[in-house]
């Protein structure tokens, strides 16, 4: 066997492409470009054809060829911050998964620090990749300030917070999951409730301190002095130390589930024992909440429902080229478990 033999059959066979699959359909290649393009104006049954063509052939339409056509990438950019907080790991996850379901392919743009420009560039950064919209992942109130400035020119929505007066927002009611967490432990009969709050830069924080306080106010009852922390377990274990040392505290609701852990060992450490004369409520539902000792009540978070809901009003927003109305607040649930009961009798 000569070169050109073994050339010929070493050669990998021809990709298919849009004419091939014309031929096998008994369509122009125009109707099969319009079919991959998603026109309406293509009967059903010519559809069902051109799509099973497309499945024996092998055929994969395109990307660039598609964008040229459409002015669509079918791709979206997400800003996001390097971080291992369960709340804005989950809300990306939640992103990518809706996206997958609904077509888009995602570029993440994950910065050190989401100060103003550092947002901004990742944004130029992801318009010059050519996406079709951008979502930012904006719990601080630095990537707030840099949303007020962002470019009206490419379709964008903030997630889990932002500057509603700039760009549409997609989040979670926070201020209802405070809420319910302390209204839970003065139904119980707690007198009060202290709160171990997240750090002051982070919106989310800001609206779970607020729902605190408001309820405390609507119940007419002392607000304790609010003890800040990073999120962090060891934040939450530095303040449940001071908070055990403190016999009048029998309720404390923690900002996230993390500082609640934190918490939970102060207090088994202090010999107090959760629930009977301490209970404890935290924010997010971490896969790990219900093998705390005690499993923790706590604050339940749709990222899932975040995420979908954040895609849908982007991809509305890229196909009618304008801002929409922001979606409705996802709502928190109460899970109810093991680290809260009645006060101790006195």
């Amino acid at each position: 066997m000569d070169g050109d033999e073994e050339r010929a059959q070493t050669r990998r066979p021809r990709a298919a492409v849009m004419a091939d699959v014309g031929r096998r359909a008994g369509v122009s290649h125009q109707t099969v470009s319009r079919v991959i393009n998603g026109s309406p104006h293509v009967r059903p049954e010519t559809r069902e054809r051109v799509i099973a063509a497309m499945r024996e052939l092998g055929y994969r339409p395109n990307s660039v060829a598609r964008a040229l056509v459409t002015g669509r990438s079918n791709t979206l950019g997400v800003v996001s911050f390097d971080t291992t907080l369960y709340g804005p790991a989950s809300t990306l996850f939640g992103i990518e998964r809706a996206a997958h379901e609904a077509g888009y392919f995602i570029v993440v743009a994950s910065l050190k620090a989401l100060d103003r420009s550092s947002v901004m560039d990742a944004v130029e950064r992801l318009r010059r990749h050519g996406v079709d919209g951008i979502l930012v992942i904006a719990p601080q109130v630095d990537a707030v300030d840099a949303l007020l400035h962002a470019p009206g020119d490419i379709p964008l929505v903030a997630v889990e917070a932002g500057p509603p007066e700039a760009v549409p927002v997609v989040s979670v009611d926070q201020t209802a999951g405070a809420i319910s967490a302390t209204r839970h432990l003065l139904d119980l009969g707690h007198k009060t409730v202290w709160h171990v709050a997240g750090p002051a830069d982070f919106l989310e924080a800001q609206r779970r301190l607020e729902g605190w306080r408001m309820t405390l106010a609507a119940a007419g009852v002392e607000q304790p002095e609010p003890l800040v922390g990073d999120w962090s377990a060891r934040a939450g274990y530095d303040l449940g130390r001071r908070l055990s040392r403190d016999g009048a505290v029998t309720a404390v609701f923690v900002a996230n589930d993390q500082m609640a852990l934190g918490v939970l060992r102060a207090m088994h450490e202090a010999g107090r024992q959760i629930p009977g004369e301490v209970s404890v409520v935290g924010f997010d539902d971490i896969p790990e909440a219900p093998y705390f000792t005690p499993p923790l009540t706590t604050v339940r978070q749709d990222f899932d429902e975040l995420g979908s809901r954040s895609l849908r009003l982007l991809v509305r927003m890229v196909a009618v080229g304008q801002r929409q109305p922001a979606a409705p607040e996802v709502q928190p649930e109460l899970i109810v478990r093991a680290s809260t009961t009645v006060p101790p009798a006195r």
